[in-house]
């Protein structure tokens, strides 16, 4: 006989479902119940998500089971969700949920299968033997992993204690909404008495001597397994490595914010010049504290040896500023040092600071990086101040148009202060790019003839300033579009500036655009490397997986999104998007409900109207998109003519065929009068199309489609260049060509990239199913073929 195989022990995340009232039905319904329970299961998001990913154990417990999750806390809490909302339409279904995250082992059955067991799986039943119909009950343990987060916490409702098999006392807390859930106090905790809590407390005494050896125990297997986490993460990470930190403002004038955070990133910058190191974005570095207590774990989600933080003081033209390096692993301080300067001697600090570290870590400096270390940017104050200001626009979360031009307006005082300001030149034209691609600048010939003049100026003022060249090269990515130029600029910048994430994050976006899908996964995680919290890149990713209809990976990197900002619309959105592609319009349902965009963010709001549309049930979004479009906002430019086609789309599903005309021949007009300006914006064209198409104008729709597709083919533009093609699927399954309409349809579905509007949705046969704008091709058996799941 062999001897036994180690436990293995791990921290599983467990749903405990079963049927109430199993044992009373007669085995035909026990078999019916089962079957639509099992049904119910697998079809939600999270648990093929998790069986994709091989996270998931399934344990049948005869009246129901148990799903142990192995890869996030909020799993089994969003798959019991999505369970609880697919009950509703089974009220026959009578099943309770308990959920808990805790220990488990994997172990070998009677019948020689891999199985697992443990405490976390006893617990979570205990917590769902506490419930009656339609609980969904939760571990204290669980309830306060998810207190962290605010979308959580409206639906946390603590019980107290109730106490369960062997006198044992549980913390329960029950989860539940208006949608959700079951808000009644269940039978349990009605019924147990002061001395039945009181006799299960002393029940639960140990010795002392017990508990120490206890403790002793664990702490032994827990340093064990620490050391073992700690010698594996820390192998990986470089010794020369560095994140700098936010600096804390010390200044009595609060609103001084932007300029501790303007010294935190010229340190930074001047460091990020230096190749011997790795250095880490400020994108992802500003999610923390400026002096917070968890330096190890910061260390490595970041992926440095190393930590630099500061505080900076300003009063009128003085400053003070405190630097200190830490080694991430023991919290340890290798240096520290006070500089009291002049605002005009600012430079000099920055540029010690940055020497200083580079000798404590012994990176090797070339004569040209010593150089550039050791530039001042500029002479005058108040340019740099309006240099700063703009840099905090920028740096805010989301390219939005309000906080695009803000900075625009901030580097545009800067330039105009101070005409020989290079780094302030270059800022701004990045700006401009960045704001024409993301459509939170109006793509006019002004905004493309000031991108090229900045990046121009800022090259003709400092020839190797690596912000210039990277200028030039998204001048020439994001207006010409001409790909191999930018890949000149972006090969040449990386030479001067290696540790700025955003050159890998602009080569990946050149190699999406020439459809070299995996070259751009490569990039975007050598980005990541560099800017691991940064989540505009991350959601960047996310849209290279929807483009190739990588749905689990896509799931997988938004976790990761809103593991760093729970809160973020726009990844929430994107998961609901999965839904939709995925036509699982419940799911999408929940998860856009609880979203409240504000008029600038248009990609999140149109995800809704579009839930809706499919759903075919807009009221609601109707009155959401009159809200917004009463006053418009003159910011949004061509956007609100698309918003205004979508209220048109909509009051159409609804029955109101006068108000939808009405809707679009005014989103004609607006069209129509920007495209005279912007006479090469194709999503513009797209629109205009769909309108023209809406109001019965056939060969209008077919030749603004025309001029897009051949303006940027898909061949030119692998990313973008299908979504004209799906809009002329859309135009000619409306006007009476289902022949074109299936052929294009065919094509579009083997084809990466694409969306609808500004929806980055690529096309599956689940939204064919259910968009009513193909309707029209309903009664060809083509149309069902192509509506089959591969």
């Amino acid at each position: 006989m062999s001897a036994p195989s180690e436990l293995k022990f791990e921290i599983g995340h467990v749903l405990f479902i079963d049927i109430v009232g199993y044992s009373k039905l007669n085995i035909h319904e026990q078999s019916e119940q089962i079957g639509t329970l099992k049904w119910i299961v697998r079809g939600t998001e999270q648990f093929k998500k998790a069986e994709a990913e091989g996270k998931l154990v399934r344990l049948p417990t005869g009246d129901g089971g148990a799903l142990v999750f192995r890869n996030t806390s909020e799993a089994p809490v969003l798959c019991g969700l999505e369970i609880a909302k697919a009950l509703k339409g089974h009220p026959t279904l009578h099943v309770r949920m308990g959920i808990h995250s805790g220990p488990v082992n994997q172990i070998t059955d009677l019948n020689e299968q891999a199985n697992v067991a443990g405490a976390g799986i006893n617990i979570a039943q205990r917590v769902m033997d506490c419930g009656n119909t339609g609980h969904i009950l939760l571990s204290k343990h669980v309830a306060e992993d998810l207190e962290h987060y605010p979308r959580w916490r409206p639906l946390l409702h603590d019980l107290g204690e109730c106490e369960v098999k062997h006198g044992t006392l549980v913390s329960v807390v029950n989860l539940y909404n208006d949608e959700v859930g079951n808000p009644a106090v269940p039978k349990k905790f009605k019924s147990v008495t002061a001395s039945a809590r009181h006799s299960a407390r002393e029940r639960r005494r140990v010795s002392p001597l017990l508990t120490t050896a206890l403790l002793i125990g664990a702490l032994a297997i827990g340093g064990f397994l620490f050391w073992q986490r700690a010698k594996q993460s820390t192998s990986a990470i470089p010794d020369k490595s560095i994140a700098v930190l936010p600096f804390e403002n010390l200044s009595d004038d609060k609103s001084n914010a932007y300029f501790a955070d303007g010294i935190q990133d010229e340190i930074l910058t001047r460091l990020s010049k230096i190749a011997d190191l790795k250095v880490i974005s400020r994108t992802s570095t500003q999610h923390y504290k400026s002096a917070p207590e968890n330096l190890p774990e910061i260390g490595r989600q970041l992926g440095v040896a190393h930590i630099v933080e500061g505080s900076v003081q300003k009063s009128g033209d003085a400053v003070r500023v405190n630097v200190q390096l830490i080694k991430a692993a023991n919290d340890s301080h290798l240096w520290a040092d006070t500089f009291d300067r002049k605002l005009t001697d600012l430079f000099s600090v920055e540029t010690e600071v940055a020497k200083t570290i580079a000798d404590q870590l012994r990176a090797k400096l070339t004569g040209q990086e010593e150089q550039v270390i050791a530039a001042k940017p500029t002479d005058n104050t108040e340019a740099y101040d309006a240099y700063l200001r703009g840099l905090a626009y920028r740096l805010k979360t989301g390219l939005i148009p309000a906080n695009t031009l803000s900075a625009q307006k901030c580097l545009r005082d800067a330039v105009q202060l101070d005409p020989k300001f290079a780094l302030a030149w270059a800022e701004l034209s990045s700006v401009d790019s960045g704001g024409y691609t993301a459509h939170a600048l109006q793509p006019t010939v002004a905004l493309r003839e000031e991108a090229r003049q900045a990046a121009e100026t800022a090259i003709t003022l400092q020839p190797n300033l690596g912000e210039a060249i990277l200028a030039k090269g998204d001048y020439y990515y994001s207006f010409l579009r001409d790909y191999e130029t930018a890949v000149l600029y972006f090969e040449q910048a990386r030479q001067l500036v290696p540790n700025n994430s955003r050159i890998p994050e602009s080569l990946a976006y050149v190699a999406r655009r020439r459809g070299q899908w995996d070259q751009s996964d490569s990039y975007f995680d050598e980005a990541e490397r560099l800017d691991p919290r940064n989540v505009a890149l991350l959601t960047q990713h996310v849209l290279s997986d929807i483009a190739q209809r990588r749905l689990p990976e896509t799931l997988r990197r938004l976790d990761q999104v809103l593991n760093i900002a729970p809160d973020d619309q726009f990844a929430l959105a994107l998961k609901a998007g999965v839904a939709l592609m995925q036509g699982d319009l419940p799911r999408a349902a929940v998860l856009l409900a609880p979203l409240h965009p504000n008029a600038e963010e248009t990609q999140v709001l149109e995800m809704q109207v579009y839930q809706t549309i499919l759903e075919r049930h807009p009221a609601q979004t109707i009155t959401r998109l009159k809200e917004v479009l009463a006053t418009p906002d003159p910011r949004l430019g061509y956007l609100n003519g698309e918003l205004r086609f979508c209220l048109g789309w909509a009051q159409d599903i609804a029955g109101d065929h006068i108000a939808a005309e009405q809707s679009w021949r005014q989103a004609r007009s607006e069209l129509e009068s920007i495209l005279k300006e912007q006479s090469d914006n194709y999503s513009l064209m797209d629109d205009l199309a769909l309108t023209n198409m809406a109001l019965g104008d056939k060969a209008a729709a077919l030749a603004l489609i025309e001029r897009a597709i051949a303006g940027n083919p898909i061949e030119k533009d692998a990313l973008i260049g299908p979504r004209p093609v799906e809009i002329l699927a859309r135009v000619a399954a409306q006007t009476g060509e289902p022949d074109r309409a299936i052929t294009t349809l065919q094509k579009l579905l083997i084809t990466p990239g694409g969306a609808r509007f500004r929806i980055p949705l690529g096309l599956t046969p689940a939204l064919l199913r259910l968009d009513p704008m193909f309707d029209p091709l309903r009664n060809d058996p083509r149309f069902w073929k192509l509506c089959e799941e591969k």
